[in-house]
Order: structure tokens, then C-alpha cells, then sequence
């Protein structure tokens, strides 16, 4: 799955360690979401997009399997 959490936050001017505060999640793991090397929970999606003022749609971007 991949994100615009990154082109959002730096687009809005918010550092990494501020929005983690907001969340409650470590900036490692803003920046490990950033990187998509981490799905967030549906808690953590949801707690991102209501942060935002966005919907989960907005902010992340599913790719459905080939294999399927």
C-alpha cells in the first residue's frame, strides 16, 4: 500500500516528532510509514486521516493484488 503521508505533512510544514506527538506513535514510525516499510493499523489510518481533515482514501492509495 503505498501513502501521500510525507507530500501532505512537509506540504502543511509539519516535522516528523509533531505530528508522532499528535498520533501518539514514535517518529520512527512516521518515518517508517513514510517509507512504506509499514502498514498502519485501521486505528492509525484512521487517527492520520482525522488529523488531516482528509479521508483515508485521500491519503492512502491501495493496490490490489495481481494474483488475485
Amino acid at each position: 500500500m503505498k501513502n501521500r503521508i510525507e507530500e501532505i505533512r512537509s506540504s502543511r510544514k509539519i516535522k516528523q516528532e509533531e505530528f508522532a506527538k499528535a498520533l501518539g506513535v514514535t517518529r520512527q514510525t512516521i518515518s517508517s510509514l513514510e517509507n512504506g516499510r509499514y502498514n498502519p493499523s485501521i486505528s492509525l489510518a484512521f487517527k492520520i486521516a482525522r488529523y488531516f481533515g482528509m479521508t483515508i482514501e485521500e491519503i492512502f492509495i491501495f493496490e490490489e493484488d495481481k494474483d488475485v
